[in-house]
């Protein structure tokens, strides 16, 4: 196990910098381009290759209340969206800082809780004018224009956040791709693009303010405009706004100053550009998934025939097959359900392949010692025989030769298991031509159940001809050279039957210690491409959604702070409410601090990302950044310019007519506010229930294995 290391000052809350110190370990993984780390298993000298805060804190000693609320909280979120953890670690640790840092300026721990809640919530609100809608992308799909067909983008992995040539902000060393070599953006000619500026000249800046002047003609031409293709604004969260935040005072004329400010709102229409916007540089995973997409298609196509209802991409009908040691080129998608078996079920696939087989499924064990959860044993009744091996063997010899008879009468070949399987069960079955495959994903078990006619049950004992389901082939995958088995000592078989709607992706990887990373990306490519389309809308990416948070609390702290003076000043002396007078006193220092969060977050974003020497250069470009958005006039507006440049054809001189649209960077909505939720909301439980064991009962101080007891409650 690995410690994460920090001095901890028992003098200050104790949660707070256990949570700052847990999630300083991950700081390598926030953006496309992560730093993998080796983890060495001290007791067996087992290493593996991570990438993903998840197998992070599997490698992490977490005995701590802390550290288990902590885990507690990167599980929720990886088994709900397989997505967004990275940036839920290193949101923890940004605002556990900034809760420390209000603590020491004096802000009381009830206030903080309370004005942090409400700066997140505004936050949430805001950028919803980066949401980008996907209309129809399986309507018009193209057969012959596949992700990858597409020649290689991957310089534009942060297009928001782009390092200009003449900001001194660079590292010697270029940008690396996540899956791939090149480092040139490209377009689909194959022809070098240049990276687009982020710094603009001042003319550039004036000329946006004055298009801020003619809002009102800009809007009614945008709203009457053409709908087409290209970027337009079809939507903008400021035309007829309500402002629901009562405890957010803007100015007089501010949504006339910011209602028609921006110049373009995107549309995704095609599922190549998604899934472009939504690989994060990790292309080669990407390419799998649109793979198993299109043959879902396909499939679910064939089976509606001329039924007009809406392809879903169902995504529990798609799974993983790893072989680690096998080259890369093995890697691809099939049809049908592929599994790995031990070597010594070679013959036994040699006689069952091409030919339909009866197949039993059962959703319990297959063991001999399964029972229901309401079986218990008579406690007071003892035989002679009991406590003797010999009648330990006997009875399950006699279970065995049970359910061996059980697949003789009704003739079945094959036997899927959702839960363990006796192992001999599985070499008494082999010489009676019987292959029992377990444990199977329980999504597996009910699409052979549909395909097959087959009916789940729970134990042997219920099996009857209307349970057996018929018209299953078992064969074998593909063949592996002689020398790879027999390292790894599997073989890979097929599992499919007419009509199934099954897809599985074998994933190869010659290091061994690779796979684990390789199966996590594909699946968090996978996951956000079936989140996007699940919502019908996207995220602006690339850092840009963080950026607006950032320049949103920063003008609502400014605004506070004016409002604080009127507190001051004696202005607000008829203020009933002691949380409301003392709210308008602190608003500003805690979203000062809530603000410095996402400050952090970009700046390692960018130096993570972007040819940065040091988090230091990160933080000032991002400090320039956030100064050019400001002179702007609107924050949002300045963003969408910079995405409209992006995708406007700049690029186009000297170089192609021909030249098409470069993809945006997107990223999923509702896992990347669940995430920001779920690292504020541990932030604020921690911060509670440290003031609590503080002050406790009494204003006594406890010790730290006390503390400890408390962070359980």
């Amino acid at each position: 196990m690995v410690m994460a290391c920090r001095v901890i000052n028992k003098r200050r809350h104790m949660g707070l910098q256990q949570l700052s110190s847990f999630a300083g370990t991950g700081r390598t993984f926030l953006g496309p381009l992560k730093s993998s780390k080796f983890i060495i298993d001290a007791e067996c000298h087992e290493s593996v290759l991570i990438s993903s805060t998840v197998r992070l804190l599997e490698s992490l000693d977490l005995t701590s209340a802390v550290g288990q609320l902590l885990n507690e909280a990167v599980q929720a979120q990886n088994n709900t969206y397989k997505t967004g953890t990275s940036t839920l670690l290193f949101l923890v640790g940004a605002w556990s800082s900034a809760a420390e840092e209000c603590l020491h300026l004096g802000v009381p721990i009830s206030l903080i809780v309370s004005a942090m809640s409400e700066g997140l919530n505004s936050c949430i609100e805001e950028v919803v004018s980066l949401q980008v809608p996907i209309h129809n992308v399986f309507d018009y799909i193209d057969s012959t224009k596949t992700f990858s067909g597409l020649e290689t983008f991957s310089g534009s992995l942060c297009p928001f956040l782009q390092i200009p040539s003449d900001t001194g902000l660079q590292k010697e060393h270029d940008l690396k791709d996540v899956a791939s070599p090149s480092l040139t953006i490209c377009n689909l000619s194959g022809i070098p693009v240049k990276s687009p500026k982020l710094f603009r000249p001042q003319a550039e800046v004036e000329a946006d303010k004055n298009t801020l002047q003619n809002s009102q003609t800009l809007k009614n031409s945008l709203l009457t405009g053409n709908h087409h293709r290209k970027s337009i604004l079809i939507h903008s969260r400021h035309f007829n706004r309500t402002d629901n935040n009562q405890w957010i005072n803007k100015p007089d004329g501010f949504l006339e100053q910011h209602g028609a400010a921006s110049p373009s709102t995107y549309r995704c229409n095609d599922l190549v550009e998604l899934e472009m916007g939504l690989s994060h540089g990790d292309h080669n995973s990407m390419k799998l998934v649109d793979e198993a997409v299109r043959l879902q298609y396909q499939n679910a196509s064939m089976q509606q025939g001329n039924c007009t209802m809406p392809f879903r991409f169902d995504i529990s009908r798609l799974f993983t097959c790893c072989l680690p040691g096998v080259p890369e080129t093995f890697s691809c998608v099939c049809p049908g359900f592929i599994t790995v078996v031990s070597i010594s079920n070679s013959a036994l696939i040699k006689e069952l392949q091409n030919q339909p087989l009866r197949i039993i499924l059962i959703e319990g064990d297959l063991t001999e010692n399964f029972r229901h959860l309401g079986f218990n044993k008579a406690t007071n009744i003892n035989t002679v025989l009991e406590s003797m091996k010999v009648q330990q063997d006997s009875s399950e010899e006699l279970w065995t030769n049970y359910v061996l008879q059980v697949l003789i009468k009704f003739n079945v070949n094959l036997v899927l298991v959702q839960g363990n399987v006796s192992e001999h069960l599985i070499e008494k079955c082999i010489p009676n031509k019987q292959l029992v495959l377990g444990p199977v994903n329980s999504s597996v078990m009910q699409a052979f159940a549909e395909a097959s006619g087959a009916v789940q049950v729970t134990y042997i004992t219920q099996v009857n001809e209307n349970c057996v389901g018929s018209g299953v082939y078992v064969t074998f995958w593909r063949s592996i050279p002689s020398d790879v088995m027999g390292r790894i000592n599997i073989i890979t078989v097929v599992i499919k039957i007419e009509g199934i709607n099954l897809v599985t992706v074998v994933l190869t990887s010659p290091v061994t210690a690779q796979m684990q990373s390789k199966e996590d990306r594909f699946w968090a490519c996978a996951y956000r491409l079936y989140y996007a389309l699940k919502e019908q809308k996207v995220f602006l990416g690339g850092g840009a959604v963080e950026f607006l948070c950032l320049s949103h609390l920063q003008i609502l702290a400014e605004q506070s702070l004016s409002k604080r003076n009127h507190v001051c000043s004696g202005w607000l002396h008829n203020t009933s409410s002691w949380l409301a007078s003392s709210l308008a006193l602190y608003r500003s220092t805690v979203l000062k601090c809530l603000a410095n969060g996402w400050h952090k977050y970009l700046s390692t974003l960018v130096y993570n990302t972007a040819n940065c020497s040091s988090e230091f250069e990160a933080s000032t470009f991002i400090q320039q950044h956030l100064q050019n958005a400001t002179d702007s006039g609107s924050p949002s507006s300045y963003i969408l310019n910079e995405y409209s440049k992006l995708n406007s054809g700049i690029f186009n001189s000297g170089i192609s007519n021909k030249l098409e649209q470069i993809p945006s960077i997107y990223d999923v909505v509702i896992p990347k506010i669940e995430a920001w939720r779920r690292a504020l909301d541990l932030v604020l439980l921690v911060l509670q229930t440290d003031s609590e064991i503080i002050t406790g009962l009494g204003h006594t101080r406890l010790n730290s294995q006390e503390t400890e007891g408390f962070l359980f409650l």
